[in-house]
């Protein structure tokens, strides 16, 4: 049998229910600017109804507060993580893929290498006219030198770019570390909260927020479980909630999170032949290897992994055939000759293998080797280890395995048009050097090569005298040493004119050119030169096919999966979203429902005073 006051105690759970909604609403409205912000609702319930042992069964207890909730549907954020993951893959390509575009431009406001090409080919019939003069030919090779510094400058702009990619995966790697041990930090919080009974709706925005963040740097998927109290069984109000990246790396457990580092390669380290140095390779602070390469990863890391490292796939391997030792000044080494079968292996104009050194993977096992030469009568590479620098020795169980240099990364970034450039300059001055050693020069010697390549480290030049050899060593003085960076003139044809063959007649015959004819024939006949299977005057539409290719494609998905992300989140906006319309209604509603409770007070209030004070009940 309820008491007396039982009207009493209902009106008082309207009372406390409404005033509960109406404080919850104002927060609405307090945070409608809020960024991630979730909307607020008051969960209510009816109090257990009282048995009155009466016909007519129970009697109401009034309302009671369960829980205030933050309304959000978890089905679009991991819908809206999905999408930033490609969108900020997308914003990273179209961003740089705009600025090689820039660089490879050849119109009004920059000359390309169209221009400055066929400025060099005019003046080749220049000198075709006038093959003795003296002035017209310090001017054809000036316009020469103009096309070297095209393509040095070419290779410096994506080396920077390189450079540039590279400090931004630091960035962003630093960034990944920065959210991680907030969230791991918002984990304890969220526990130590909901284990007291309350759900911490704040915590738990802040900690979506960082994880929107997260997914447009990397894919994300998490996971939340609830503990399971040992002693009773039942869940103690506490969860584990574990994010992943990557493809499924682990990066925070609950309270504890993981960190990655940004591990530079050394010079004998590189992956290309032309790779700036100092390319970082990401680990985690534990030493253990983070799957950078994996076909999971996504975000902006991703993008900015194939724009500094990716090579269209085509990367070092084949078949582990010999395995041998030899000793080069007193120091032991394992040699390693691999079978090589792709068509852009067998061609050393299209080589990217660092001369310097660098690591291979012998059947999952990863070695440092010093140097490497190539026979072209049996495709066949020969890798140096030196024991000194191994922790293993290579041994018979080997033969047969596959060998690899670096990651195959399906992307043409700047690796591959690096790579486009070599190749096209080693053809081309392989096939101009060849025409000129047919020739005879004003001392009546044989023809010097004009395009040559720098040395690095002093002011010699490359003449590659052993160009022609079947077996080329990292060491060797061939076209594989030029690269876009190093193309140069033949200091000695700077120097001296004469140097120049315009004929193969002797020196009294200087009206006859053939020499010429065919360097002017060089620019346009596919059986004297090719390139992609064009002329040697087509490499601009061969490359700029493959950048405004990439460009379009990376701003039309960039723009797409905008699209998809505006979309979705106006969806979760539509869900967990405050308008303030309808928070003015809920006020409205509130307030008379709390109006409501507090005059059934005032009247129960009344009606005991008249019983108990005015009647003496």
């Amino acid at each position: 049998m309820p008491s007396q006051f039982f009207g009493l105690n209902i009106a008082y759970t309207g009372l406390t229910a409404a005033n509960a909604a109406l404080n919850t609403t104002g927060n609405n409205i307090s945070n409608v600017e809020t960024e991630g912000y979730s909307r607020q609702q008051v969960t209510q319930e009816a109090y257990d109804a009282l048995r009155t042992f009466t016909t007519y069964g129970c009697a109401g207890a009034g309302v009671e507060t369960i829980a205030i909730e933050r309304i959000r549907d978890e089905f679009y954020d991991v819908k809206y993580w999905n999408n930033n993951a490609n969108l900020g893959e997308y914003e990273v390509k179209q961003y740089y893929m705009e600025t090689v575009q820039n660089y490879f431009k050849d119109d009004e406001t920059m000359d390309g290498f169209s221009t400055i090409f066929e400025q060099m080919s005019t003046m080749l019939v220049e000198v075709q006219n006038n093959p003795g003069d003296e002035s017209v030919k310090a001017q054809f090779i000036g316009y020469a030198n103009t096309l070297t510094e095209y393509f040095n400058g070419m290779s410096g702009n994506l080396t920077n770019m390189q450079q540039d990619v590279n400090s931004e995966i630091k960035v962003q790697v630093n960034r990944i570390n920065s959210i991680a041990q907030e969230l791991a930090t918002l984990n304890k919080q969220i526990n130590t909260v909901e284990l007291e009974g309350i759900t911490a709706n704040e915590l738990r925005d802040k900690r979506a927020v960082l994880i929107d963040e997260l997914s447009q740097i990397v894919d994300v998927t998490t996971t939340e479980t609830p503990i399971i109290d040992k002693r009773t069984g039942y869940p103690s109000g506490a969860n584990t909630f574990v994010v992943k990246i990557a493809g499924g790396q682990t990066l925070v457990n609950t309270n504890d999170y993981y960190s990655l580092k940004c591990v530079s390669r050394t010079s004998e380290q590189r992956v290309n032949q032309s790779d700036a140095d100092g390319l970082y390779n990401i680990e985690w602070s534990n030493g253990l290897e983070f799957d950078m390469y994996g076909s999971s990863t996504g975000g902006k890391l991703k993008g900015l992994i194939q724009m500094r490292d990716g090579n269209n796939g085509e990367r070092f391997h084949g078949t582990i055939s010999e395995i041998g030792t030899t000793t080069i000044d007193s120091d032991i080494y394992d040699t390693v000759t691999i079978q090589a079968e792709a068509s852009y292996l067998l061609d050393l104009n299209k080589c990217v293998l660092s001369h310097t050194g660098g690591t291979i993977n012998l059947g999952n096992q990863l070695f440092t080797y010093s140097s490497w030469e190539f026979d072209s009568t049996t495709n066949k590479y020969t890798f140096y280890l030196n024991r000194s620098e191994n922790e293993n020795i290579v041994n018979a169980s080997r033969l047969g395995r596959e060998a690899t240099v670096g990651q195959s990364i399906d992307y043409q970034g700047i690796p591959y048009y690096m790579e486009q450039m070599n190749e096209w300059v080693r053809c081309y001055a392989k096939a101009f050097n060849d025409i000129l050693s047919e020739g005879i020069d004003a001392y009546g010697k044989a023809g010097t090569p004009l395009f040559v390549a720098n040395h690095a480290t002093d002011e010699g030049q490359y003449k590659f005298t052993e160009a022609e050899d079947d077996v080329i060593t990292t060491t060797s003085d061939s076209y594989y040493l030029l690269t876009a960076k190093n193309f140069s003139i033949s200091s000695e044809i700077i120097k001296d004119t004469g140097l120049l063959v315009t004929s193969t007649a002797s020196i009294d015959e200087e009206s006859n050119s053939d020499i010429v004819d065919k360097l002017i024939q060089l620019k346009s006949d596919i059986s004297m030169m090719s390139f992609r299977g064009c002329t040697a005057s087509q490499f601009l539409q061969c490359v700029l096919s493959d950048v405004s290719l990439n460009a379009q494609r990376a701003e039309t998905f960039e723009k797409n999966y905008m699209n998809i992300s505006s979309s979705i989140d106006n969806q979760r906006i539509a869900i967990s979203g405050v308008d303030n319309d309808e928070e003015a209604l809920n006020l409205v509603k509130y307030q008379n429902a709390y109006e409501l409770a507090s005059k059934m007070i005032q009247t129960l209030t009344e009606i005991y005073d008249r019983l108990i004070l005015q009647t003496g009940v």
